[in-house]
């Protein structure tokens, strides 16, 4: 009679342990069986550094990269868009040759480390390029410029960056260009909304077949460029504001209007874009002088700069932030399906330029978020649509309106 007792009492116990394996072991299937794509990186900053080797698997430690090729493989991540960041700073003509000057910099180390580790991975530039990459064994390198800054108020720079290989472009950063408004720029809107040059590239960019990137614009640009595009439109890294009440993500009502157009929004896993900082903390003072330093440093050395993105790493080892979860993260997923549909939504992590979570730290772990959406219940094709489905479906369509 103990027996049986003490076998009641352990069955529970058996009982979750094989839910947890059942888990497990579904997620590994259905995330290996999706076409998996991240549309938000920033680990072409780290290509420059010459101690750096992509090809190398390395243990996740504070301040060092979240993305190399061996832990794309382990985390079942198939395809990446390789951001080439340029902060906005003063728009001068100086200033805008040297932001040129740094993207194309960055853009040739995403080609050389695809050269070097050709076993590995490979520089894509269409939908069809992703998945015969991926049949192939290798990650799908995609490439992004994030901050149309570079362009300056050239129309020629937007096809220039085409026939470079990028295939998205984000129209400004945290403060207005010359194509548009920012979300986040301080002396607020200059040209409330898209300018007239701006005009002109997102036609460039729709004639091209180039796609055209939301996230960072703000509420007023975004609805300009929804009524200017013939094509739909994605925001690469962005979360819900119902959720958490940040300028970078978007209302329900964006959410909406971008359903209609047809785009799609990559889920960011930064943390203030997933729940709301708790800004009276010393590392977020100390971060957002930084990034103050940063905007009114204008034109660097490579070593001014290489010492700005030091301090930026050094400062996450000193101030360590109490990370949001995947579930916090899924919740964005949640409140998007619920209100607008499955077919709109998918996952742009932010590696790199600040995104992680408490479990999901870097691309080794991309499958955890797999688990979370087969405990909320999603199913196998739902899935699919979120690690990269809706993404390539309005990928596809882009390349398909393009004029040439």
């Amino acid at each position: 009679m103990q027996k049986i007792h003490s076998l009641t009492l352990l069955l529970p116990i058996f009982l979750l342990f094989a839910s947890c394996q059942s888990i497990d072991e579904k997620a590994e299937k259905i995330h290996n069986h999706a076409f998996t794509v991240d549309t938000h990186v920033d680990t072409p900053y780290h290509l420059l550094n010459k101690d750096f080797d992509i090809g190398v698997a390395h243990p996740f430690k504070k301040g060092g990269s979240r993305v190399d090729f061996p832990r794309m493989k382990e985390g079942g991540l198939d395809g990446i868009f390789f951001a080439a960041f340029t902060s906005q700073i003063e728009r001068t003509e100086e200033n805008i040759l040297a932001a040129r000057s740094k993207a194309d910099e960055l853009i040739d180390s995403i080609y050389s480390a695809c050269t070097k580790n050709k076993d590995q991975a490979e520089v894509a530039l269409s939908v069809a390029d992703g998945y015969r990459i991926e049949k192939d064994g290798k990650r799908a390198i995609y490439i992004g410029l994030e901050n149309g800054f570079p362009i300056g108020t050239e129309i020629s720079e937007v096809e220039r960056y085409y026939n470079k290989g990028v295939r998205y472009i984000t129209l400004c950063h945290t403060s207005n260009n010359d194509i548009c408004d920012s979300s986040t720029d301080k002396n607020g809107e200059e040209f409330n909304g898209v300018s007239t040059f701006g005009e002109q590239v997102v036609d460039e960019m729709n004639d091209l077949g180039i796609l055209i990137d939301v996230s960072h614009i703000s509420d007023s640009s975004f609805y300009d460029v929804l009524k200017l595009s013939k094509s739909p439109v994605i925001a690469s890294h962005s979360c819900a504001r119902a959720i958490c009440d940040s300028p970078r993500n978007l209302t329900d009502d964006m959410l909406k209007a971008l359903s209609k157009n047809g785009g799609v929004i990559q889920m960011c896993i930064l943390d203030d874009y997933v729940k709301a900082p708790d800004t009276t903390t010393i590392g977020y003072k100390k971060e957002l002088e930084l990034r103050e330093r940063y905007r009114k440093a204008g034109k660097m050395t490579e070593e001014e700069e290489q010492k700005i993105w030091d301090e930026w790493r050094q400062m996450q080892i000193d101030y360590p932030k109490d990370k949001p979860t995947v579930a916090d993260a899924v919740d964005h997923i949640d409140h998007i399906v619920k209100l607008v549909g499955i077919d709109y939504v998918g996952i742009g992590t932010d590696f790199d330029g600040g995104g992680g979570l408490k479990d999901c730290v870097d691309v080794s772990q991309m499958m955890n978020i797999t688990k979370e959406l087969l405990r909320r219940d999603y199913s196998e094709e739902e899935i699919g649509k979120i690690w990269g489905g809706n993404f390539m479906r309005v990928f596809k369509r882009v390349e398909e309106l393009a004029s040439n």
